[in-house]
């Protein structure tokens, strides 16, 4: 009996992920309702919470796949890229923007998720952030081998929140500080001049 309980309980679990995952795909994160959610997966609005521990711990699961889809492309374009560390930094970033522009509503809900901000994200979320900034790490680590471990994270962080910056602005229609066809040239412009002594 206890086997077919947890059995149920994974696969409402799964189902609510894929049907969580395709609304906020579709129509965006805010368009994400417990109500609606649930009987479109054929429970009680409280039976998501037998397997969550609120909606934001369903948004970070969903989160969670748009990082390895991220990280697909990110690795596909570091496959095809040269090995420089210039070279391989710009494939990250055009591969980043290149992402949000075709993933819009899944890439703004990993930034648009409403946590309690007295409450820190789960480990193994932070464990999937650490794995994205692990890219920008490697060619980094290669080129400044005398950059104190700490400072070069600091450095990844910059690299990457600025990229982030300029895709984020490039892609808000309502911005004006960057027009979206300029910024694959301005996340070169700013790549190259961050590392032009590597």
């Amino acid at each position: 009996m206890a086997g077919k309980v947890a059995e149920k309980r994974k696969a409402l679990r799964e189902n609510l992920i894929v049907l969580a995952e395709q609304k906020i795909t579709n129509e965006g994160l805010s368009a994400l309702r417990a109500r609606d959610l649930a009987k479109e997966a054929g429970c009680a609005t409280g039976a998501i919470y037998n397997v969550f521990d609120d909606l934001s711990d369903l948004v970070l699961t969903v989160n969670a796949r748009t990082f390895h889809r991220l990280a697909a492309d990110v690795t596909t374009a570091l496959d095809e890229a040269p090995d420089s560390t210039l070279d391989q930094l710009i494939a990250m970033g055009e591969a980043y923007h290149h992402f949000a522009a075709n993933n819009y509503l899944s890439w703004r809900a990993i930034f648009d998720v409403e946590r309690d901000p007295t409450t820190p994200p789960p480990q193994w979320y932070l464990e999937e952030l650490a794995h994205l900034f692990s890219y920008i790490d490697k060619p980094l680590s290669a080129a400044l081998p005398d950059m104190p471990p700490e400072t070069r994270q600091l450095f990844v962080r910059t690299l990457f929140t600025s990229v982030h910056g300029i895709v984020m602005l490039g892609l808000d229609d309502t911005s004006a500080a960057v027009q979206s066809k300029a910024i694959n040239t301005m996340i070169r412009l700013l790549l190259t001049h961050a590392v032009r002594p590597l």
